[in-house]
């Protein structure tokens, strides 16, 4: 009798932890100084998270153009996704950020008069708001990045600007930003058509990745660890493997993926379980 009951037991707490899951509370904010309003953001949380008392790596995951910071919530479907990796053992358990850059001014960048600055927002704000909030651990090693489309643009250029943050990132069918200084003038001078060609130069090797690229210190070539992924059929594969190709020419190691599909969401829920894996090396010894 005392065999069977331990048996029930355990068969009790195998079944609860096999149906326990994560969390996920998207229409969290914070009231930000410097962009003088309040910004929402997304959390996921692993399905340990409260049960354990331990500190987690963290994964910030930046939705594109149109979306908002419930992107990969509602289309994502980061919470089926992640739960499962996790399960799997292919991903550690962490603690997912995504925050919204579509109220107000949409982008992840400082405007180039530096009137709208989320940038600033993002690394003076909201991350040390949610790394004091919730149970995460504020190492490098324990910090990863990674989006689609725009967001896989904010990748690029928050990884590039502070490789001393981010231990990998993860760009998804990137924007790469202007190619060229005349790319970035033509865009610019539509709303603003009184800029100084200064400005626009220091704009262009501020937020071109293929500029940031190509001025990466040797020091700093290994600093981040890179995973590249888009569609062959993507219209933004061209400027993808662009900055492929200059990473290869400055030796700069990274992972570049081509697979078959293009520009939506079907493609990008195939891609967050190898981010999902690919930044659990990062925050596991190797």
């Amino acid at each position: 009798m005392l065999r069977f009951t331990c048996l029930l037991l355990i068969t009790c707490f195998c079944s609860l932890s096999y149906s326990q899951t994560g969390k996920v509370m998207d229409n969290l904010s914070i009231k930000s100084k410097i962009l003088n309003m309040d910004r929402k953001f997304a959390i996921y949380l692993p399905p340990d998270y409260t049960t354990s008392e331990r500190s987690y790596p963290v994964l910030y995951l930046l939705h594109g153009a149109g979306d908002d910071h419930t992107g990969w919530v509602q289309f994502g479907e980061v919470l089926n996704i992640a739960d499962k990796a996790i399960k799997e053992g292919s991903a550690t358990p962490m603690i997912i950020v995504m925050p919204d850059a579509n109220t107000g001014k949409r982008g992840y960048e400082n405007d180039v008069l530096n009137k709208w600055r989320y940038e600033d927002f993002f690394f003076q704000e909201l991350m040390p708001y949610v790394e004091k909030t919730y149970r995460i651990k504020s190492d490098k090693r324990y910090r990863a990045i990674s989006g689609l489309s725009m967001g896989g643009g904010g990748t690029f250029t928050y990884a590039l600007h502070h490789p001393e943050l981010f231990s990998s990132a993860c760009p998804l069918s990137a924007a790469t930003g202007p190619l060229n200084v005349e790319e970035a003038k033509t865009r610019l001078v539509r709303d603003n058509p009184q800029l100084a060609d200064t400005t626009i130069n220091s704009y262009f090797k501020r937020q071109s990745v293929l500029s940031l690229i190509n001025n990466v210190p040797d020091s700093l070539k290994k600093a981040v660890r890179w995973y590249i992924d888009v569609g062959d059929d993507d219209f933004l594969y061209e400027g993808n493997n662009l900055v492929h190709t200059a990473m290869r020419k400055k030796e700069i190691p990274h992972e570049f993926r081509i697979r078959d599909g293009g520009h939506n969401w079907t493609y990008w829920r195939t891609s967050l379980p190898d981010v999902l894996e690919f930044v659990s090396k990062s925050f596991h010894q190797f």
